[in-house]
């Protein structure tokens, strides 16, 4: 299956997607603010990351903005938040994110779904 990177500051949250993903047989590692992920991003590239926005420390578009998702072009990432038509969002898309995820939207039970959606989409080249 596929290496995810969890970064959600919520801890019930990030535990609730860790337990789902690694059940269908994801090797899932997680981070509780954009530093925290981009340390772990760039010691092991994950093949998706679902990142929170509003996080303590660093959120999730200075994550992005330093990432640089031009040069991970293999990596996907699903945004997930409640801010779903927020310039943020709009933002978070024009550095490269995948899709957004609205969480409120999202049971957990069904994240297996939209993340497997995810890894099936070709990344253009």
């Amino acid at each position: 299956m596929a290496n995810i990177l969890i970064v959600e500051d919520d801890k019930d949250l990030n535990q609730a997607y860790q337990m789902i993903l690694k059940r269908d047989g994801h090797d899932v590692s997680t981070a509780t603010n954009g530093e925290e992920a981009l340390k772990k991003a760039t010691a092991s590239t994950p093949e998706l990351i679902l990142l929170d926005l509003l996080m303590p420390i660093m959120g999730g578009l200075e994550f992005l903005k330093r990432y640089d998702l031009s040069k991970h072009s293999e990596v996907k990432v699903l945004i997930f938040t409640n801010m779903e038509n927020s310039p943020e969002v709009s933002e978070a898309y024009n550095l490269g994110a995948h899709r957004c995820i609205v969480k409120s939207w999202t049971a957990p039970q069904n994240l297996s779904h939209v993340v497997n959606e995810a890894l099936k989409t070709k990344t253009p080249a």
